[in-house]
């Protein structure tokens, strides 16, 4: 990381980040250019493995699931709390406050419906703040995608008038 003075490793401060954000933006090799697609979303953290596991869902086919088949290797982006810092006269002094994470995993299609059913909780968890009943008719309308994050970094620039 190039900006040291924005990194952020406190794991409870990265928690943070990742209930914050309401959109994850997952990068999928595509040929000759990558495909990058946004994406609502629920998760988990495994303390012991310090390890990520989101969950999205969508359509049950798709340019997005090809791609997953063809090479599961996927890089995500999430950011919060995006305001712009006023750089007055100078352009050069502009920038904007934020809390991002960035992470480097894999992503699989879940087909055992107990999992579609868990992740889909979760993304509901993450995006509403309330609980649903999630049954197995609702878990076979979508597919769930899972993506694992072992390699994550976070980072932060908030100003301190705030």
């Amino acid at each position: 990381m190039r900006r040291k003075d924005r990194e952020i490793t406190d794991i409870n401060k990265i928690l943070k980040i990742a209930a914050d954000c309401k959109i994850l933006h997952m990068a999928l090799f595509d040929g000759e250019y990558p495909y990058i697609v946004p994406l609502h979303y629920g998760y988990s953290y495994e303390e012991v493995e310090n390890t990520f596991t989101f969950y999205m869902h969508g359509a049950k086919e798709g340019h997005k699931l090809d791609l997953i088949k063809q090479n599961p290797n996927v890089c995500i982006e999430m950011e919060t709390d995006v305001e712009p810092v006023s750089g007055g006269d100078i352009p050069c002094n502009y920038g904007s406050e934020y809390a991002s994470i960035i992470g480097r995993g894999t992503a699989e299609l879940v087909d055992d419906v107990n999992e579609k059913i868990n992740g889909l909780n979760l993304l509901m968890l993450n995006q509403t703040g309330r609980q649903f009943e999630m049954n197995e008719k609702m878990a076979a309308a979508v597919a769930v995608i899972k993506v694992t994050i072992k390699d994550f970094s976070a980072k932060a620039r908030i100003l301190n008038n705030k």
